[in-house]
């Protein structure tokens, strides 16, 4: 047989694959219940919409879909159709008013690699239902929205003060220490200690979820999201990472046992604690939520969650500040008024403070960290403004048409604290803040984060007076782009100890 006729074989071959997975392609949509789905742009075979949509900003294109095909359309990303919900009216008629059917947690094969399944972040029905109750109720008895948990968060903001403190005079990143702060929160909760920045353990804790994000962020990891399996055969980093999270998994559990040998049953001292308590009421009764696999990935999604938000907001916060020393002088007028020199920032004085409060919002509106939320599901057949989205069907919520809606915000595309505050210069809420999300999914450490930022944020400027490497005019805020959501940018700045302090 000739080279030729090999060659004119294979042709042959490949074609009629072709034409066979076109074939199976167009059944499947014939077969599948998506005939009544949302309208949007049309897909072709296998790659779906991949081709039109953004990978390193996929929001933006979402964005553009909503205003050719409406507040609720359907892209297919690979064989799998998504439903994309555009605009506040429509995020709250589902979420909110159709919340039971929109409250499931989509399983895409990232989280569910890392979680296997358990835990808050990616269970769903009565488990989740379980797991959350219990989540909130913890966290509460240690101290959210208490005095309790401010007091660890003031604790954790002194050390980060006495850590930028050693940098005077010369320029550096903050990101690290930002994160060491924001995560030693989560770790006196979880595990009811601290520890110092420079703890092996508590640099391989930082190591995973650094090395998470970082996948999570990239368009590999969102091709990983459609097709796992392809992914998985490549090389790269992500096999890496995976052993890292599977390793922090082998250290929460280990953890988790040691205190199940020393706790007191009826003296919970930290998350873990109560969390093995449960499972000691539980022990013997069939069917329930509290056994270690749920335990492990609970934690590991309060660290993910918790550490990675905050303290990225919060490296935005001080790059703004940077851009507008006016603000940063302003805020520092306020907390001279309303703190002084002496003591702590504390919560109640946020109160007090309403122009500190409207920057701190404004800076988590204009960051816009997760435009497309974490995905939901809808848990069964669902009839949605006249369309049929099928249970199972991946959603995902577009908090940023809420956050940059011309008609919800003063000057959406710019960053302005005006934006929270009205005439007599008093704070004003407004319902397009979604940046914890809306509904039944609403972030569980809500109350925890809107603590931590306002405590390490006034800490910090109380101390200290934060300048750029370069002119403000030259400085670039607007955050970097990625699949998972927006970053901010990396640089390095100066601090100078402010003369009362």
């Amino acid at each position: 047989m000739d080279i030729l006729t090999i060659l004119q074989d294979n042709l042959i071959s490949f074609l009629m694959g072709v034409i066979v997975l076109l074939l199976l392609w167009k059944n499947k949509m014939k077969e599948s219940n998506t005939t009544r789905l949302p309208p949007g742009p049309p897909p072709v075979p296998i790659l779906g919409n991949i081709l039109q949509v953004d990978l390193k900003q996929p929001y933006k294109s979402y964005l553009e879909f909503s205003k050719k095909y409406g507040s609720v359309f359907t892209v297919w990303l690979g064989p799998k159709p998504v439903v994309v919900l555009s605009g506040y009216q429509t995020l709250k008629e589902s979420l909110v008013n159709q919340g039971e059917e929109f409250s499931g947690r989509a399983g895409y094969p990232i989280l569910i690699e890392v979680t296997k399944g358990f835990g808050i972040l990616a269970s769903n029905g009565a488990s989740w239902r379980a797991l959350r109750r219990f989540s909130l109720m913890t966290l509460k008895n240690f101290g959210m929205g208490r005095r309790t948990i401010e007091e660890r968060v003031q604790e954790e903001a002194g050390f980060l003060v006495q850590a930028f403190s050693e940098y005077e005079g010369s320029a550096f990143n903050p990101n690290l220490l930002l994160c060491n702060a924001v995560s030693n929160v989560i770790c006196s909760v979880v595990f009811g200690k601290r520890f110092e920045y420079n703890d092996p353990k508590f640099e391989f804790l930082q190591r995973g979820i650094e090395c998470y994000f970082s996948f999570l962020s990239s368009s590999k990891g969102m091709l990983y999201n459609m097709f796992p399996k392809l992914v998985q055969r490549m090389p790269g980093q992500h096999h890496e990472m995976f052993e890292h999270l599977n390793k922090m998994r082998d250290y929460f559990r280990a953890e988790a046992e040691e205190y199940k040998k020393t706790m007191d049953p009826n003296s919970p001292q930290n998350y873990i604690e109560a969390f093995l308590v449960r499972m000691l009421e539980l022990e013997g009764k069939p069917g329930h939520e509290f056994h270690f696999d749920n335990l492990v990935s609970s934690i590991w999604s309060l660290f993910s969650a918790g550490t990675e938000t905050t303290s990225s907001t919060l490296r935005h916060g001080l790059l703004l500040m940077m851009k507008y020393p006016n603000v940063q002088e302003r805020i520092q007028r306020e907390i001279d008024e309303v703190v002084g020199a002496m003591r702590s920032p504390s919560s109640n004085d946020r109160l007090n403070m309403p122009y500190t409060n409207a920057v701190i919002h404004e800076i988590q509106r204009s960051m816009d960290i997760a435009p497309t939320s974490v995905p939901h599901k809808v848990m069964k057949d669902t009839e949605f403004k006249n369309y049929f989205i099928p249970e199972g069907t991946m959603v995902i919520p577009l908090l940023s048409s809420a956050l940059s809606d011309p008609e919800l915000w003063k000057t959406p595309d710019e960053f302005d604290p005006e934006n929270f505050l009205n005439e007599n210069g008093s704070f004003k809420k407004n319902d397009g803040f979604l940046a914890f999300g809306l509904g039944k999914r609403v972030c569980v450490g809500e109350g925890l984060a809107r603590v931590e930022l306002f405590l390490f944020f006034t800490s910090l400027l109380q101390r200290f007076t934060f300048t750029a490497t370069q002119p403000p005019e030259e400085i670039e805020i607007s955050p970097t782009c990625c699949s998972f959501g927006r970053l901010p940018r990396v640089y390095e700045c100066h601090m100078t100890l402010r003369q009362h302090a």
